[in-house]
């Protein structure tokens, strides 16, 4: 059975916070007024609104023994009633009548058998394309939802989901066996038996790359690929079977040992093994693509850095040059002195330098890299890698994305003279058979042309220089996208996953509502350059007072420094006398503890998506994030710890944790951690959860739960309340533009209940694609600008003039958002929305697509235009509000502070990741991310009952003094000694998140 806690079948939580009860469980005046007209009797009223306000917040009628007692004593206090009386709806009738009014009043429909018949095809169709059993039922309440049904049973629902996916995974792995023939499933067969010459079967090296994708191993990627290709034709096999289930078939057989997968029903075993198979032919594609494009991006490094020392070398030459033409000119000047014998003299003059010829020779050297042409230079660095990057194309199949194959015409035409010794071949002919003289290299820069042709060979091109810039524009239409490697993962056509405009449209009304846009080409327009003219006016309009912005006459901006908040005084003390009273804590009790209290170990299992079998799971669990998060591997742990082995460790750690079951963990502490009234005090600034580089996320507004409430046709309406903060979510992102792109990727896939609506990052974090894809889905990117000075400001209008902030924009004319684009366009930009939405494309995946100008792709430009007008909107509102600027900086800082803290937690092998697979590193990270969670949000417990105590003797201490402490509290953390695990059973006391004792109102929420 599925358990309840991995779904969103909605249920009462362990706590029930006062918010929750007031937004949720309290009465309105309508409501009483429309029981009493129903209800005879106090316990009848009673049992009637219980009843209503259970059914609002959860589309169906609990059972009694499962509401909360603090419900029930809410709704009492609600209603006026004695402490004595109970809820009771009297004969059992009368209890069915009432549960019909309440249906009728919300518009619910009560139909069993509609409801399983509807919930049945929406699992049937969604377990085509997902596979985890909560994956089923989560699609199969959204549609009940949508429907204006009753839910059923969670044992319903939770039978059928496994039933109905045992029955479309069996078509499935029969469809893929039948493919094969028997040729193929005696290779597939074959995989788990079959030992190479390193002693490891071809199954274990499926599962993870043999070696790193380096240029020096690439004899073996290439054998590698060859031997994995001659297994069988999974594209063939897999054939209409979705990307995704295919990734989860591959990863359940990645999660097994050859013994384990023996075991499974041979048809079964047989498919899974073909996807794992699918998945490492893809990432062996992938791995030789990025091999290619990291080597010509280290070869034109190198050419740079040889131009800039021929540029130091050249300054003695230049002003050699300098001094004797000087010289010349000086003996050539018909006033001076020696204007009868100036000629002679000059002649004198350029042989004393060393000649007519060395001086040209010296001109010439000096002439052929006085621009930025490392160009010239590319071919010396490309030509020891010449063989094996010809070797590497040939390995791949590439196409072009667009009806533009210029670079890949001139590879075949490179290809096809990569035997000849000469140094110039013809011309590479245009690609569609028309054009000039040289059409065949226009795709190239002015550099590379020059580079390439001689003017004393037309029609030809040097071959050297040809074959780098062949290269060196495959690389960066790999990178863009423009050229795809077909059977590749990273490296696919990723248009191709696009959906369908036809599909988009029906979608679109809704998409739009979700994030908060104009569902019109006109009205996106509209509402981007609006905002854009709102922020430049209020900027100009309030420039004369503001003091901190300073525009020079070349439109540089400079803000002064502000000095920071002072610590108060009595702040200082508190926070050292709550340090000096935090209870004494071991890393592995706070996991046990949060463990028991959140039960975010419920979100692990086997990756067949099937509840755990294994004893006592709390405690390996525990155990595994304990031990993960500190960076210490099983079979160094095992040595520290009783009552369990490496080999378990090791087993939970590989098949039972992944990615996706760490960021529900991770989600469901995040939403623990918000029902605490300490938030309140911390404010919008306090990190919950970062991630291991320097980006955040706070939520201005935070949404408090999703209750769900049905109107006259059904649909979810939500509840939001703005007293509490909290930030929110980590994901494992590299340094760079990467940290926004892949913190929207983490957000959108958030299944937390805070829903965050602004991103923070680094100053990298300014990229027009990813200022556009934020705002497609509804998130303010605010990134900490420290070169704001060297960006360019564009204008929304050519013919507006500002007072006082014109200089901003420049020249009137240029820099000017192009607003048609965007609106001939917007079909594109919301058909890629959608399609991320959908599912069907990762926002990752584009953004590595669009990381740098395509020439070609017509999705980059929109992208590119609608972020200009976003970030110049951002810049403008940095300059204009002091405040926005401190909270941006000191959001940045804090999670600087959390990284740290991060960090101190993850001690194990010296901080450093020994692991080279990037989906392990990032599971560590994860592990890491979850732990120092877990223990952030024990900090605040333990930080709160300390508090507590000092009001009991005396102290007084107000909101702002408790929001200038921390969560990140350390010194009374025992990291190291031994790790008694018997402490994991020990079951605690229920926590308290509320903080009465503290005022909260007075806190300025909004500032």
């Amino acid at each position: 059975m599925t358990s309840i806690e991995r779904t969103a079948y909605p249920q009462f939580k362990r706590l029930t916070s006062a918010r929750v009860l007031h937004v949720f469980f309290t009465p309105t005046a309508d409501e009483i007024d429309w029981a009493q007209e129903l209800a005879r009797g106090s316990q009848t009223l009673f049992a009637l609104i219980l009843a209503l306000k259970c059914f609002q917040k959860m589309a169906r009628f609990p059972a009694r023994e499962e509401i909360p007692e603090v419900v029930v004593d809410h709704v009492r206090r609600c209603l006026g009633l004695a402490g004595d009386v109970e809820p009771d709806h009297g004969a059992a009738s009368t209890a069915k009548w009432h549960r019909k009014q309440i249906r009728a009043r919300q518009g619910v429909i009560y139909d069993k058998e509609q409801a399983r018949a509807i919930a049945a095809e929406a699992i049937t169709e969604a377990a085509q394309a997902k596979n985890n059993p909560p994956d089923l039922i989560n699609v199969a309440l959204e549609r009940l939802i949508e429907a204006s049904l009753e839910l059923p049973g969670f044992t319903t629902l939770d039978e059928m989901a496994a039933t109905i996916r045992a029955r479309v995974n069996a078509e499935i792995f029969t469809r893929v066996v039948d493919r094969m023939g028997v040729d193929g499933q005696e290779r597939m067969g074959a995989l788990l038996t079959t030992v190479g010459t390193d002693g490891r079967s071809l199954f274990n090296r499926l599962k993870k790359p043999a070696q790193r994708p380096t240029w020096a191993k690439f004899d073996a990627h290439v054998k590698y690929l060859d031997e994995i290709d001659a297994l069988g034709d999974t594209w063939e096999w897999l054939e209409g079977i979705a990307l995704t289930k295919i990734t989860d078939f591959a990863g359940e057989a990645a999660a097994q040992d050859a013994d384990t997968l023996s075991r499974y029903n041979p048809v079964k075993r047989l498919a899974l093994l073909a996807c794992l198979l699918h998945m490492a032919r893809m990432r062996a594609r992938d791995d030789l693509a990025e091999m290619l494009c990291k080597r010509v991006a280290a070869n034109l490094k190198k050419a740079r850095t040889a131009l800039e020392g021929i540029r130091e070398r050249q300054r003695a030459v230049s002003e050699r040059l300098i001094g004797t033409y000087r010289t010349v000119l000086e003996h050539l000047d018909p006033e001076g002195p020696e204007a009868d014998r100036g000629a002679e003299r000059a002649v004198a003059a350029v042989n004393n330098a060393g000649g007519f010829d060395a001086q040209l020779a010296d001109i010439e050297e000096v002439s052929a890299f006085h621009g930025d042409n490392y160009e010239v230079l590319a071919y010396r660095f490309f030509k020891r890698d010449r063989a094996v990057m010809f070797d590497l194309v040939a390995k791949l199949e590439l196409k072009a994305t667009s009806r533009d194959e210029s670079v890949l015409t001139s590879l075949e035409h490179a290809r096809a003279h990569a035997g000849l010794r000469r140094d110039f071949i013809p011309m590479p002919p245009p690609v569609d058979g028309s054009g000039g003289p040289g059409s065949g290299i226009m795709f190239a820069s002015g550099n590379w042309r020059r580079a390439v042709t001689d003017r004393g060979r037309p029609g030809m091109v040097a071959r050297r220089h040809f074959e780098a810039m062949v290269f060196t524009y495959l690389a960066e239409e790999l990178r863009t996208g423009d050229i795809a490697v077909v059977g590749s993962n990273e490296y696919a056509d990723w248009s191709a996953n696009l959906l369908p405009w036809a599909e988009c449209e029906p979608l679109l009304e809704g998409f739009c509502e979700q994030v908060g846009v104009p569902s019109t080409a006109a009205g996106f327009v509209a509402h981007l350059r609006s905002n854009h003219l709102a922020a430049a006016a209020e900027l100009d309009a309030g420039y004369e007072d503001n003091a901190d912005l300073v525009i020079s006459d070349d439109g540089a901006p400079t803000v002064k420094r502000r000095r920071g908040q002072q610590t108060l005084k009595a702040a200082e003390k508190l926070a050292a006398a709550i340090e000096r009273r935090m209870p004494e804590r071991s890393l592995l009790s706070i996991v046990a503890r949060t463990a028991h209290w959140l039960g975010w170990h419920h979100h692990f299992g086997p990756a067949s998506g099937s509840d755990p079998k294994i004893s006592d799971p709390l405690f390996r669990y525990s155990l595994t994030v304990f031990t993960g998060g500190i960076n210490l591997g099983p079979y160094e742990a095992a040595k520290h710890l009783t009552g369990v082995s490496a080999r378990e460790l090791s087993m939970i750690r590989n098949r039972h944790i992944d990615i996706r079951k760490l960021n529900a963990a991770i989600g469901c502490v995040v939403n623990a951690f918000a029902e605490l009234d300490v938030v309140k005090a911390w404010g919008d600034g306090t990190t919950v959860a970062a991630d291991g580089t320097h980006v955040e996320t706070y939520v201005d507004n935070l949404l408090a739960e999703t209750s769900i409430r049905y109107g006259g046709v059904g649909g979810i309406a939500y509840h939001y309340v703005s007293d509490t903060y909290v930030a929110l979510f980590s994901r494992f992102i590299p340094c760079g533009v990467w940290e926004a792109v892949y913190l929207i990727e983490g957000l959108l896939a958030n299944d937390s209940d805070i829903q965050p609506t602004t991103v923070h990052a680094d100053t990298q974090g300014q990229s027009f694609p990813v200022f556009a894809l934020a705002t497609l889905f509804g998130f303010d990117l605010m990134p900490r600008i420290r070169n704001f000075k060297d960006l360019i400001f564009f204008r929304a209008d050519p013919h507006l003039v500002y007072p006082h902030i014109d200089a901003l924009f420049g020249d009137r004319g240029r820099n000017v958002i192009d607003w048609e684009l965007i609106e001939r366009h917007w079909c594109d930009l919301m058909q890629v929305a959608i399609s991320i939405s959908e599912g069907r494309l990762s926002s990752a995946t584009l953004m590595r697509r669009l990381r740098s100008n395509s020439r070609k792709n017509r999705i980059y430009k929109v992208f590119r235009e609608v972020g200009r007008s976003v970030r110049t909107v951002a810049l403008l509102r940095y300059l204009a509000d002091p405040a926005l600027r401190a909270r941006v900086t000191a959001a940045t800082n804090k999670v600087e502070t959390y990284n740290g803290f991060s960090q101190w937690l993850g001690f194990g092998n010296n901080g450093v990741i020994a692991d080279n697979d990037p989906e392990e590193q990032e599971k560590l990270i994860k592990l890491n991310t979850l732990l120092a969670n877990l223990v952030i949000f024990h900090n605040a417990l333990d930080l709160m009952d300390v508090v507590r105590t000092l009001v009991a003797e005396g102290w007084t201490i107000t909101a702002d003094e408790l929001g200038a402490l921390s969560p990140y509290l350390r010194a009374h953390i025992r990291r190291f000694g031994a790790y008694a695990t018997d402490e994991i059973g020990d079951e605690p006391a229920a926590f308290n998140p509320e903080l009465k004792e503290i005022d909260f109102t007075a806190v300025d929420l909004a500032a």
